[in-house]
């Protein structure tokens, strides 16, 4: 393989690393350093390019509210459980970030496929929610919550997308279109997966990422409690206190 075979082999747009220089998305990091906040560095990194602000502030905004969920979250308990282990930090993180899977941390990036049909086909969202269910689905993705009856992250969550649908920051069909589901399904109103997925998807984000932006969002609340447990001195933390003993199901 030639020099040439082999930096074509790593062609990337994102970053341009070379003795004395460093690049990102085409902006010297001299540039960005203390000029640039996470989330829009989060966006460009993405994007190739910056957001408007009022773009950002969405955007930003769905990245706080799915910081954290605590130690219900199995995402959370597993860093708290981790970090009593002998591991450090990165372990404890890398572990709870491996446990966002479908069921826990997945149903952002179904939603806004969800929706997105919902979307493209232009048809009622009675007809693709009946259409899932019929393959199975038992849970529409992105609606309900097993612990709150009406999450607290949803409706400023929609009241922000609203106001930047009414002043033509983004369209708004997604929004319609979760709206419309929500209806179908009253009384099961949507969840954090679900306002996020209305906000990706109506800043153009394609579902997978919808995944990977809640990851980063998670990852924060799992940092936080993974370096919380490392202090409150217990070593190989379990899922239930000492004095709990499992129930025996018998042989067989």
């Amino acid at each position: 393989m030639t020099d040439s075979q082999a930096a074509d082999w790593w062609a990337t747009a994102v970053s341009r690393i070379e003795p004395n220089v460093i690049e990102l998305r085409g902006i010297p990091v001299a540039d960005l350093i203390g000029d640039i906040g996470f989330g829009e560095m989060t966006w460009l990194m993405l994007r190739g390019s910056r957001p408007t602000p009022d773009q950002l502030r969405l955007f930003e905004a769905a990245l706080i509210a799915g910081v954290d969920h605590g130690p219900h979250a199995p995402s959370i308990a597993v860093a708290r459980m981790a970090a009593t282990c002998g591991v450090g930090l990165n372990n404890a993180m890398a572990s709870a970030i491996n446990v966002l899977g479908d069921s826990h941390g997945g149903a952002g990036e179904q939603c806004v496929a969800l929706l997105s049909e919902i979307v493209t086909r232009d048809v009622p969202a009675e007809v693709v929610v009946a259409e899932w269910r019929a393959r199975g689905i038992r849970y529409l993705p992105g609606f309900g919550h097993r612990f709150h009856t009406r999450d607290p992250r949803r409706d400023p969550l929609i009241d922000l997308t609203s106001a930047a649908a009414g002043t033509g920051v983004v369209t708004g069909d997604h929004l319609r279109a979760a709206l419309a589901v929500e209806e179908a399904l009253h009384p099961v109103p949507m969840n954090i997966d679900g306002a996020t997925a209305v906000i990706y998807a109506e800043l153009g984000f394609p579902a997978p990422l919808a995944r990977g932006l809640f990851v980063l969002s998670r990852s924060v609340g799992i940092l936080a409690h993974a370096w919380e447990e490392t202090g409150q001195g217990r070593r190989n933390k379990g899922p239930i206190p000492p004095s709990i003993r499992p129930t025996y199901l018998g042989p067989g």
